[in-house]
């Protein structure tokens, strides 16, 4: 039976996560409140933030950077594409 719980970016009761996809405090809160659905939006959402910021997350800026836009696109007024972007998937 999968666990169940209220999803912050859904608004609404979903599948959770199997685990906590990162470690620590963060990680615990993603899994206590989003829902597979919403993280599988994040990581799409995420895969455009870092080549259109073209994010080193190896190095500790951009993972600031990316950290930053997740809190924003679960806990906050989202995260929104830059400015320029244009999504050709259309």
């Amino acid at each position: 039976m999968s666990r169940m719980i209220e999803c912050v970016k859904l608004g609404r009761q979903a599948e959770g996560l199997e685990k906590p996809p990162l470690k620590g405090d963060v990680g615990q809160k993603i899994f206590d409140h989003v829902s597979k659905e919403a993280w599988q939006m994040w990581l799409e959402h995420s895969k455009m933030l870092i080549n259109e910021y073209r994010l080193d997350l190896t190095s500790e800026q951009g993972q600031q950077i990316w950290y930053t836009e997740m809190d924003k696109f679960f806990f906050g007024e989202g995260s929104a594409a830059p400015p320029d972007f244009v999504n050709n998937e259309s």
